[in-house]
């Protein structure tokens, strides 16, 4: 890792280094990792020492130096530093501040581009499916799954290579101020932001608040940089200028700088679509991941090619290949059901396209619904709302399964009452599905990840033997 030497780590998290002793010629030795996980130490790697709820990082660090680690980034010295079973420990506060600010200085010994995302909904497609894209040309790094927060963004940073090229970087937040802080460690030079939807909204109060939180992000990014907006998003089409530069804006209604026409649904086997480039051609694309929301995706990757000037063929190539990830909008086919595994998070308007989602299927359709958390004081009527929109939809059977969701029951049974159920809780839901679920149904399973409906997606292929 270029720099990360232990003075200039120290430096960086305001540390003070301890134990230097017998380790001096440690200390102009680069690091070859940052983790705070002590099962992932490396010899000549920096474990970070967190105090979590279950687990203190600091009762690990004698055995990360067994394993040959270069230093310990700790908030308490080790009480036995002194019998020789120790190497260089630099003591700060908080050791989740100092994850921040080492990886704010390593991100600028690096030398590549940084792609930022952002949104209410659609995050890690889009991350995905740039990354796709610009992986065809450049030595990409990517932010893995959804590790988008204020851990993972500093880690999927350090995790970075000196020659990585570009880095796309998901970046998620529910508070205001934490947009500012991850774009500070991340220093965007692009910045892509999805939609402005209602999640949230117990911390940001609307989804005025929620522009306002997101778009924290311009503060810290490269002022030449570039940024890139869904122009069918009431609230991003009307970001007028940022750092004195046009947006430029793909979408779906109307001629935007990047739009789409002859779209034409392939159910849950994805979506066909000729994208419409700023630059003046045109690629015609299946995107192997259904919905429509992936070809606004699909439009911000031909964007971010066009700026990185990838050829048009790689572009298309990228976004033919991508790949859907587990808990969203993944396609599990089985010889009983089809699942739609899209149970990683939920706000109204994520129910909505995977609703909208669930309808392109052929043959019966079920919607497995969960409770959708951090939605403020409107919570029941937002739940209500998602409950009455999927009763009038044309799905087969409707399973509501949380407290909350009690609300999306009573919003759907006064439209319709037949193949409506409800349970209060997933294990109470567990013992019944395979008993009302029809075979060869194709079954959407959408709720907020703590809900835990990854074990009804285990139930319905198989998976939870």
């Amino acid at each position: 890792m270029k720099n990360m030497t232990i003075e200039a780590i120290a430096e960086a998290c305001n540390g003070t280094i301890h134990n230097i002793g017998k380790n001096e010629d440690k200390i102009t030795v680069c690091a070859t990792s940052v983790v705070i996980d002590s099962r992932k130490v490396t010899r000549d790697g920096i474990f970070i020492a967190t105090v979590g709820a279950r687990v203190d990082g600091h009762d690990f660090i004698r055995q990360i130096f067994e394993k040959g680690a270069l230093a310990a980034v700790c908030e308490k010295l080790p009480q036995d530093i002194d019998d020789g079973g120790y190497g260089v420990c630099i003591l700060v506060e908080d050791s989740f501040v100092a994850l921040k600010k080492i990886a704010a200085y390593y991100r600028q010994q690096l030398d590549c581009k940084v792609i930022g995302i952002t949104g209410s909904v659609g995050k890690t497609s889009t991350k995905e499916i740039i990354a796709s894209v610009v992986s065809k040309r450049y030595v990409t790094h990517k932010t893995q799954g959804n590790f988008n927060n204020e851990v993972g963004v500093p880690l999927t940073v350090l995790e970075c290579r000196e020659d990585t090229e570009v880095l796309v970087l998901e970046m998620g937040i529910n508070h205001f101020g934490e947009m500012d802080r991850l774009s500070k460690i991340g220093r965007p030079d692009v910045m892509v932001i999805t939609n402005i939807g209602e999640c949230h909204l117990e911390f940001l109060g609307d989804r005025d608040g929620v522009l306002r939180a997101k778009t924290e992000c311009f503060n810290n990014m490269n002022p030449d940089g570039s940024v890139f907006l869904n122009g069918d998003d009431d609230k991003l089409a009307k970001v007028a200028m940022v750092h004195g530069r046009k947006p430029v804006f793909f979408g779906l209604s109307g001629k935007k700088d990047y739009y789409a026409t002859d779209i034409e649904a392939q159910g849950l086997l994805g979506i066909k679509a000729t994208l419409h480039s700023q630059k003046g051609y045109e690629l015609a694309v299946t995107i192997p991941t259904p919905g429509m929301h992936m070809v606004n995706s699909a439009l911000s990757a031909l964007a971010i090619g066009d700026y990185l000037a990838i050829d048009r063929s790689l572009i298309a190539q990228g976004i033919e290949e991508v790949q859907a990830l587990g808990g969203r909008s993944n396609i599990i086919r089985t010889d009983k059901f089809t699942v739609i595994d899209d149970c990683y998070n939920a706000n109204p308007t994520s129910m909505e396209a995977a609703i909208k989602l669930l309808m392109r299927a052929d043959g019966l359709r079920v919607a497995i619904l969960g409770d959708m958390f951090e939605l403020g004081e409107d919570e029941a009527a937002l739940h209500e709302k998602v409950g009455r929109m999927a009763a009038s939809s044309d799905i087969d059977m409707i399973i509501f399964i949380g407290e909350l969701s009690l609300n999306m029951y009573n919003g759907a049974k006064p439209v319709r009452d037949d193949g409506v159920y409800y349970y209060k809780t997933v294990d109470e839901a567990l013992g019944k599905l395979k008993g009302i679920v029809p075979k060869q149904a194709s079954v959407l399973v959408k709720a907020s990840h703590s809900m835990g409906f990854d074990r009804i997606v285990g139930l319905l292929t198989g998976q939870d033997k």
